[in-house]
């Protein structure tokens, strides 16, 4: 049986890119001068995301977003590096958990063991964990300006 090649829809990934910068703008609004907001997840201050800006350049910002939990010691929250693109409005997962360099393509089977559209995987998660941040988030510390 011979398997079909991965097919990249650039379509659904920048719209994904596109909808991921949004939300980052909705959670971080001052993220051009801030340096790092808190959201809490539960009113019980044991959750935690943490948007933290890494760097900075004239038209992008490299965020690193973590998940903090008090109460876990068995769970790794997941750790990601995304580079916002600010003259594109577009936010893409560059870094997942310290895998690096991924092409949008992978062959499979693998060294690393990444699926074959692992990159997509990557955005459609950080889609989805900011979404559960705007629909259940709020600023955690005073230091946070509230939108």
């Amino acid at each position: 049986m011979k398997r079909t090649r991965y097919k990249i829809d650039l379509k659904h990934f920048l719209a994904e890119c596109e909808t991921n910068y949004r939300r980052l703008a909705k959670l971080f609004p001052d993220m051009a001068a801030a340096d790092k907001r808190r959201l809490g997840l539960d009113g019980a201050g044991e959750r935690e995301v943490v948007l933290a800006v890494r760097e900075r350049s004239a038209h992008t910002t490299l965020l690193s977003i973590c998940q903090q939990e008090s109460g876990s010691r068995w769970l790794q929250p997941p750790l990601l590096l995304v580079r916002v693109y600010h003259d594109a409005q577009l936010a893409e997962v560059t870094a997942c958990e310290g895998e690096r360099n991924i092409w949008p393509r992978q062959e499979y089977p693998n060294r690393r063991m990444l699926h074959r559209d692992e990159k997509a995987q990557w955005n459609r998660f950080l889609g989805e964990w900011l979404a559960i941040c705007l629909a259940n988030g709020f600023v955690a510390a005073d230091t946070c300006p509230v939108p």
